[in-house]
C-alpha cells in the first residue's frame, strides 16, 4: 500500500527544468536509495516528498495521519537541553503515563484494599508496558551508543557539541521516534566504521518506509530494497540494492543503444527511401513513409554522466620496501592533562611491526578519533612516533591529499591554485582542470567559495600532477558523488605505486584494498586481503569465540525427518511462486513502460490509472516474495 505518492511531479527554477513528469510511489516498507549526480535535485525531490516544497506540476497525495521525519545534510538543532533530556524528550507522552503509574503506586500502598484502584493500576501498567516503557531509556542507550556517543556524553549540552555531533544526535533522535516514513540525506557523512554498521543492522530490521539519499555505496547495498535514480530530469526505479541496480542499469542502458541504433538504421533505410522514390512512381509510398517517420517516437540514446578523466601515475620507480618498522607507537609528545593542565605524552595506539612493499594498497579503518591522521602524519614525517622508528624505502616519493584541503589559498582562484602547484601553462593549465569538470566560468571561482565536492576534485587534479610512487589519501572520496567515487575507484586500483588511504567509503575500500589495518582499542590489526575478506575473518573470529565461551549444552532429541513427500509438494509450490514472480516482474516492466509513454503524451487520467495497477502488482510482487522466501527457507532446513 502507497503512503506517499507522486503523480507527474514538475520542478522549475526559473528557465532551469530540475525534473518534469516524474510519477513515483512510496509504499509500506520501502527502503528506497535516491542516487544520482550532484546538482540533479535530489534533496529538492525530498522535500517535495516531505511536503516541505510544493512542486511546479503535478500532484502528491500522503496516507492520512502519515508521521514523518527528516534529517537534512546539515542539520541544526537548538536546544538547551542535555543529549539524554533531547532523547528523552521524544517519549513525553510515555513518561507523562510513567508518571501517572507511579501516582497510583502511591495511592495503592494507602489503600491496598481498594478494588478498583487496583484494576486502574492494572489497565495502567499493561497500557505502559505495551507502549514500551519499560524498555525506553535502554533504547536511547543502545541508539545513543550505536551511533557513537559514550555514556560520558550524555550529560553534555547540545549547545557544546560539533556540527558532526548534532547531526548524530538528530540521527538519533529520528530513530526513536520510529516515524512511518523515515527520510535521510547523506546519514553517513559523520559516521565512523562501527557507527555505520550499527546503524545499518538498525535499518535492515525497519519495519517502517526508509527514503535515503546517499553517496555510500555500500551502505545502499545493505539497507536499500529499491534505487530511484534521478538524471537529466526524470527518475529510473529499480528493485533490489544498489549491485543489483548496477547490474539492471547496465542491461537496460544496453538494451536501450540496442533499440537506439536498430531505430537508426531504419530511419536512415526509411529517409533513403523516401530521398529515392519521393519524385517517382512510388511518391505515395514514399509520402506515406515520410508520415511514419514524422509520427515516430523517437529512441533516445543512453546518457553518457560526464566524469572525471582522471590518471595518476608514479612518475619514478621506489625500492621494493617503500617503509618497514619494528613497530611504533602514535600519539602526541605533549598535551594538556584533563585534571592538571600539565603537559604529558598522549599515546594513541601501537602499531606492531610495519611493512609496506612496493605495490601495496593498505585501507587504514578505524573509529573516529582513534588517530589515523595521526599515524598518517607519523608516517610522512611531519610527526616523530613516541616510540620505535621508520625506515623509508629508496626513491620514495610521497603525495598527500589531506581531509580539510587546509593548504589551499580561498583568495586565489581555481586556475591559479592549480598553476600556483605545478608547472603548467594556462592552456596546459586549464585542459588539465577541464578533466575534472572545471569549465568554463568555474576556473575563475574563489577557491574560499567552492563546495566540498568541488575541493575535493581540487586535491585531486593538484595530485595528480605530482608524479608520487606513494599516494597517501585521508577520505579522498569526501562531498565526492558516485560517478566520482567510481572513477577514483578505477584509477587507484589501476594506480602502478603504492597506496595508503583512510576511508569510509567501504566499497572503495573493498575494491581498492590489498591490506587492512585496523586501529581498535589501543592497537592496531594488519590483515592480507581484502575488506570482505577482512569482515568474514572477523566474523569467524567472534562465533568461534562465543562458542568457546559458552556453557555446554544436553543434547537435544533430533526431530524427525519430514515425509518426503511434503519436501516434494513444498519444491513444486516454489517452482509456482517463481513463475509468478516471473510474470509479475514482467507486467511491472510492461507498466512502466506504458506509464513513461503516458507521462510524454501527457495523458493524466491514463497516468493515474497505470499508477494504480502499477501499486497493485508491486504490492502482488511483494507478497509472493515474502512467500517464497518463507518456502525456501523451510526447504533448506529440511535438507
Amino acid at each position: 500500500m502507497s503512503i506517499v505518492t507522486l503523480q507527474d511531479i514538475g520542478m522549475y527554477y526559473g528557465a532551469q527544468d530540475v525534473f518534469e513528469g516524474v510519477s513515483l510511489n512510496v509504499a509500506h516498507g520501502d527502503k528506497i536509495g535516491l542516487v544520482g549526480p550532484n546538482g540533479e535535485g535530489k534533496t529538492t525531490l525530498l522535500r517535495i516528498v516531505l511536503g516541505q516544497l510544493e512542486p511546479t506540476s503535478g500532484t502528491v497525495q500522503r496516507s492520512r495521519g502519515l508521521a514523518m521525519a527528516y534529517l537534512p545534510q546539515m542539520p541544526t538543532l537548538a536546544s538547551e537541553r542535555t543529549l539524554l533530556e533531547e532523547m528523552l524528550s521524544v517519549f513525553d507522552a510515555l513518561r507523562a503515563q510513567q508518571a501517572k503509574l507511579l501516582s497510583l503506586a502511591d495511592e495503592l500502598s494507602q489503600r491496598p484494599h481498594d478494588t478498583a484502584l487496583l484494576d486502574a493500576y492494572a489497565r495502567a501498567e499493561e497500557r505502559f508496558e505495551r507502549a514500551g516503557g519499560y524498555t525506553y531509556e535502554s533504547r536511547i542507550r543502545r541508539v545513543l551508543g550505536g551511533i557513537g556517543f559514550a555514556e560520558e556524553t550524555l550529560s553534555w549540552p547540545i549547545s557544546v557539541l560539533s556540527g558532526g555531533q548534532v547531526t548524530r544526535a538528530l540521527l538519533a533522535k529520528l530513530l526513536l521516534q520510529e516515524p512511518d516514513l523515515l527520510v535521510l540525506d547523506e546519514p553517513t557523512n559523520y559516521l565512523d566504521l562501527d557507527a555505520l554498521e550499527w546503524l545499518e543492522s538498525y535499518l535492515q530490521a525497519w519495519s517502517r518506509s526508509l527514503l535515503i539519499v546517499s553517496h555510500d555505496r555500500y551502505f545502499l547495498d545493505q539497507v536499500a530494497n529499491r534505487i530511484w535514480e534521478l538524471e537529466g530530469g526524470s527518475v529510473e526505479i529499480y528493485r533490489g540494492n544498489y549491485s543489483a541496480y548496477l547490474v539492471e542499469r547496465a542491461h537496460r542502458r544496453e538494451r536501450q543503444r540496442r533499440e537506439y541504433e536498430e531505430q537508426q538504421e531504419v530511419i536512415e533505410r526509411t529517409e533513403a527511401f523516401i530521398r529515392r522514390y519521393k519524385a517517382g512512381q512510388r511518391s505515395k509510398q514514399a509520402r506515406g513513409r515520410e508520415k511514419q517517420l514524422e509520427h515516430l517516437e523517437r529512441i533516445e540514446p543512453p546518457k553518457e554522466r560526464h566524469a572525471m578523466g582522471l590518471r595518476m601515475r608514479a612518475a619514478l620507480r621506489s625500492g621494493d620496501e617503500v617503509l618497514t618498522s619494528d613497530g611504533i607507537t602514535v600519539g602526541y609528545p605533549t598535551v594538556p592533562a584533563a585534571d592538571t593542565g600539565e603537559e604529558q605524552p598522549l599515546r594513541l595506539f601501537e602499531t606492531g611491526e610495519l611493512r609496506i612493499e612496493r605495490g601495496d594498497r593498505v585501507a587504514l579503518l578505524g573509529t573516529n578519533g582513534s588517530g589515523k591522521t595521526t599515524l598518517l602524519r607519523t608516517l610522512m614525517g611531519e610527526m616523530e612516533p613516541l616510540g620505535g622508528r621508520l625506515r623509508r624505502g629508496a626513491s620514495v616519493r610521497i603525495g598527500y591529499l589531506p581531509q580539510t584541503h587546509d593548504w589551499f589559498d580561498p583568495n586565489l582562484t581555481v586556475l591559479e591554485q592549480l598553476m600556483a602547484e605545478s608547472n603548467l601553462k594556462r592552456d596546459q593549465a586549464l585542459h588539465h582542470l577541464a578533466r575534472f569538470l572545471f569549465t568554463r566560468d568555474a576556473v575563475d571561482k574563489r577557491v574560499g567559495t567552492l563546495s566540498g565536492g568541488e575541493r575535493s576534485r581540487l586535491g585531486l587534479a593538484i595530485l595528480t600532477l605530482r608524479g608520487a610512487n606513494w599516494l597517501i589519501l585521508d577520505e579522498p572520496t569526501t562531498h565526492l558523488d558516485v560517478t566520482s567515487r567510481q572513477v577514483l575507484e578505477q584509477v587507484l586500483s589501476s594506480y602502478n605505486g603504492t597506496l595508503l588511504f583512510v576511508s569510509h567509503d567501504r566499497y572503495l575500500v573493498d575494491a581498492v584494498a590489498s591490506h587492512v589495518w585496523m586501529v581498535r582499542d589501543g592497537c592496531m590489526e594488519q590483515f592480507e586481503g581484502s575488506y570482505s575478506a577482512y569482515v568474514e575473518a572477523r566474523a569467524l573470529a567472534a562465533a568461534e569465540s562465543s562458542q568457546a565461551d559458552a556453557p555446554p549444552t544436553p543434547a537435544s532429541p533430533k526431530s524427525a525427518p519430514r515425509p518426503r513427500r511434503t519436501e516434494q509438494r513444498q519444491a513444486r509450490i516454489t517452482q509456482e511462486i517463481e513463475e509468478q514472480i516471473h510474470i509479475l516482474e514482467q507486467q511491472l516492466d510492461t507498466l512502466q513502460q506504458e506509464i513513461a509513454r503516458a507521462s510524454q503524451a501527457q495523458e493524466v487520467s491514463r497516468l493515474r490509472e497505470l499508477s494504480g495497477t502499477f501499486a497493485e502488482v508491486e504490492t502482488e510482487l511483494a507478497e509472493r516474495l515474502a512467500e517464497w522466501e518463507r518456502l525456501a527457507s523451510a526447504l533448506q532446513e529440511s535438507q
